[in-house]
């Protein structure tokens, strides 16, 4: 069959309009796939700066708390160091969840509610006293019970007095019933209670505090995070300051 010049004409008008709309479609993709990596963009920086801006009213709220006690001053901070280091030791990434170190920084929030004069006694504290400070974990969730970002972070708060075998408070909560955050959080504070400095009684040296860490792993503590807190403290000289 013989084709004349106008079919071929045609066909070509016809190959050249397809190749048009396919090179303005692929254009038209092309401006959608930029608009995507810009809306991305955009996106992601407003993450970013959201978690900014959440990390700095944490950080804000655990130095307000801390700023009762000239003898505790940056606590909540040294406690979070520890924290982000045993979850590290323990094979646990918490970059993706910053909530645990919100955590870790707000977990004696609650002692905005305890009066001064207990939280600062020398002397032991009565029945009635030590009561009162009990609660502390408590009014600290209750505080934090309706700040949607803090997640996690609210159980941390509320359960990083209970022990291991189920004698501490408020719940009575026992091994891994306990949440983890809130079990690195009772090592970390127990180990910063001991080394910090206070006018009532001798320091404590690092390796003392670690080896009464160590007694109570498996009653108090969790006997795995005290053997991850035991294995990154060594391997720094279990010295206070490598961990700031």
């Amino acid at each position: 069959m013989r084709i004349d010049d106008a079919s071929v004409e045609e066909l070509r008008a016809a190959l050249a309009a397809r190749e048009e709309e396919a090179a303005a479609r692929e254009s038209q993709l092309a401006r959608y796939a930029a608009d995507l990596r810009e809306t991305f963009k955009q996106e992601r920086e407003r993450a970013q700066e959201l978690k900014r801006s959440y990390r700095a009213t944490v950080r804000a709220l655990a130095n307000a708390v801390e700023a009762r006690d000239a003898y505790t001053g940056r606590h909540a901070e040294r406690v979070a160091a520890y924290g982000l280091a045993i979850a590290s030791a323990h094979g646990i990434d918490f970059g993706d969840y910053p909530e645990m170190e919100f955590g870790f920084l707000l977990h004696d929030v609650g002692k905005v509610a305890v009066p001064d004069a207990i939280l600062f006694k020398p002397a032991k504290l009565s029945e009635e006293e030590r009561a009162v400070i009990e609660k502390h974990p408590v009014t600290g969730w209750e505080i934090l019970r309706d700040v949607e970002f803090l997640g996690e972070a609210k159980l941390v708060v509320r359960h990083h007095h209970e022990r291991w075998d189920g004698g501490g408070y408020p719940d009575g909560l026992a091994g891994e019933a306990i949440p983890l955050g809130a079990r690195i959080v009772a090592v970390a504070d127990a180990f910063d209670a001991m080394v910090a400095e206070r006018p009532y009684r001798p320091l404590v040296t690092p390796a003392a505090a670690l080896q009464e860490l160590e007694r109570c792993a498996g009653t108090q503590f969790d006997p795995a995070v005290v053997t991850a807190f035991a294995r990154v403290t060594r391997a720094r000289g279990a010295a206070v300051g490598a961990f700031r």
